[in-house]
């Protein structure tokens, strides 16, 4: 039987999709779904304490180390020979998100017998349905892929489809991060056009990148998502206190309307898995919900509300339906 190393959460969702749950020998320490990876051995960890830290502490300890050459991740390389994997998947797209290119150069000479690695880099929707074709073929489960391939492009099409016939786009802002602001790039930016919204501050097909608060105020959302990319939501909705601090945060017509919402962006967003066609399902209610209905958890969303008399230390983000 194939012996698969996943080194991204987005893979390791893609192998059990395709029921290959019982091959994954070895996970990342962020690979939390689905619940069946409970238990697998645990190949990478994150050399920051993240779960200690703010965004802004985040941002500068991750700049550090990429600054100095230093990895974000520690890959247990003595565990990896232990399994001695048949297949190892990776990534070459974001050295923050998980172990990249040079950490696997790195594992492969230490490795007496070399694994098959596949790198998984997608850019775009197109480009996550590619992968999963690609892990198809390499696991002899291409059937199953494309099914499930053809199954998930049915599906947006269906909600563009319905998109297409509202009259209204709002503005939308996906901020990926909150301290310091970063866009939403790569996938998110067509996921929201999908779902009937326009965010011309996203970066499509490519990498976010920092933008100033005066964009935000000139675009000036009538929704606003907050996606911080590795975050549940639980912490999104806690840190993005930080925001109602912001000069003219109440002037935005996303603020005055209510329609600031914190994402569970790890299940929904941030990874390039098939869990994209659910968070364009959610997008697609969050943007039109007189339209489009949610049916997925009641905890992958929350609406975030703050008087004006508060203050961000003091702010309470609540759900509301």
């Amino acid at each position: 039987m194939q012996r698969i190393v996943s080194f991204l959460p987005s893979a390791t969702e893609m192998v059990c999709a395709l029921g290959l749950s019982d091959r994954l020998m070895g996970i990342t320490h962020e690979c939390d779904y689905p619940p069946e990876v409970k238990g697998k051995p645990i190949v990478v960890l994150a050399v920051l304490p993240v779960e200690r830290m703010n965004q802004s502490e985040i941002d500068v300890a991750v700049t550090q180390r990429l600054r100095e050459g230093l990895s974000l991740y520690q890959v247990n390389e003595r565990l990896i020979r232990d399994i001695a994997p048949d297949l190892i998947l990776t990534q070459d797209l974001c050295q923050v998100c998980a172990p990249s290119g040079n950490e696997v150069s790195q594992l492969l000479t230490t490795l007496p017998i070399k694994p098959r690695v596949l790198s998984m880099t997608p850019k775009t929707l197109d480009g996550i349905f590619s992968n999963l074709q690609e892990l198809g073929e390499t696991t002899g489960f291409s059937t199953c892929a494309q099914e499930l391939v053809s199954a998930s492009r049915a599906r947006l099409a269906r909600i563009a489809a319905t998109a297409r016939q509202i009259s209204h786009r709002p503005r939308v802002f996906c901020m990926e991060w909150m301290d310091p602001l970063y866009c939403s790039g790569h996938w998110v930016p067509e996921m929201v056009e999908l779902a009937g919204g326009t965010d011309e501050l996203g970066h499509r097909g490519t990498d976010s990148v920092r933008i100033a608060w005066d964009e935000v105020l000139r675009w000036a959302p009538e929704v606003l998502i907050v996606m911080p990319c590795g975050f549940g939501l639980e912490k999104a909705a806690t840190q993005a206190c930080v925001l109602f601090s912001r000069p003219d945060w109440f002037q935005l017509p996303a603020v005055r309307a209510g329609r600031v919402y914190a994402v569970d962006a790890n299940a929904y967003f941030a990874r390039p898995g098939p869990r994209v066609v659910d968070g364009t399902e959610l997008l697609a209610h969050l943007l039109h919900p007189t339209v489009f209905d949610w049916t997925g958890p009641a905890n992958a969303f929350r609406r975030l509300t703050v008087s004006q008399s508060s203050t961000a230390a003091d702010c309470a983000a609540r759900t509301e339906a």
